[in-house]
């Protein structure tokens, strides 16, 4: 259950990786099982991806990352009106971290052509909940590590089954919509519930799209389509 009070930790909505125990933690199973080790070696290949990709990130310089978030935002706008998307519908988005591709002039954008925005909260226990996007003044850290999150009520995890639009988080995408993310598992906990005809779409930076192929797990859900700062395009292969 989605509750207004927050839990601390770094377990951040912009993730992707299995929840629940680890994997040597399974019952019935030992550290040698094959299919453990297989798991735990694509998990080392992400993490080392992972490591690789925010490196990069972390070395952008700060006012093309600005520029980029403007450019990110018209893509979207563009997006919507490819898809139709009309006046008081929803689009699931997210609140970007630094070095993240910038979503802030995207909410913002989204919230004055008129459209529901909603946004991850993370609540106890992991909580897969999501709060409506009214405006940037409306947002606040509400625990160290995290995103910015809406101060307001949170729904619960089906309220994304509303949204034609899903925008994620993503490291980077292959040309099979396979996304890997922070590592965590949240999105693709989340996605779970997302309506079967909505659009997910990744968003990366250019350089991250038609990257070689990534690692997927049995768990993880791929991506309809990227957006990047200059283009957006559907994946036939997801």
């Amino acid at each position: 259950m989605c509750h207004s009070g927050r839990v601390t930790g770094n377990d951040a909505p912009n993730d992707n990786a299995p929840s629940g125990a680890a994997p040597h933690a399974l019952p019935g199973l030992d550290s040698a099982t094959p299919s453990l080790i297989a798991v735990e070696q694509l998990e080392d290949r992400k993490d080392d991806l992972r490591a690789a990709i925010k490196e990069r990130r972390s070395q952008l310089d700060q006012r093309a990352l600005a520029a980029s978030a403007e450019e990110i935002a018209q893509q979207v706008l563009d997006l919507t009106s490819a898809l139709g998307i009309e006046r008081g519908e929803t689009v699931a988005a997210y609140v970007s971290r630094r070095h993240e591709p910038g979503t802030l002039p995207t909410l913002d954008a989204l919230h004055t052509a008129g459209f529901e925005v909603l946004v991850p909260v993370l609540g106890p226990a992991l909580d897969r909940c999501w709060g409506r996007f009214t405006g940037v003044d409306d947002l606040a850290q509400l625990a160290p590590g995290r995103p910015l999150e809406p101060r307001g009520d949170p729904e619960e995890a089906p309220a994304v089954g509303r949204a034609r639009l899903v925008l994620c988080p993503a490291l980077a995408i292959d040309d099979e919509g396979v996304r890997l993310g922070l590592g965590g598992g949240w999105y693709d906990r989340a996605l779970l519930h997302a309506a079967p005809d909505a659009t997910v779409v990744g968003v990366v930076y250019d350089e991250e799209s038609h990257h070689p192929r990534l690692p997927r797990a049995p768990h993880d859900i791929p991506v309809r389509g990227v957006l990047t700062p200059t283009s957006w395009w559907h994946l036939t292969a997801a």
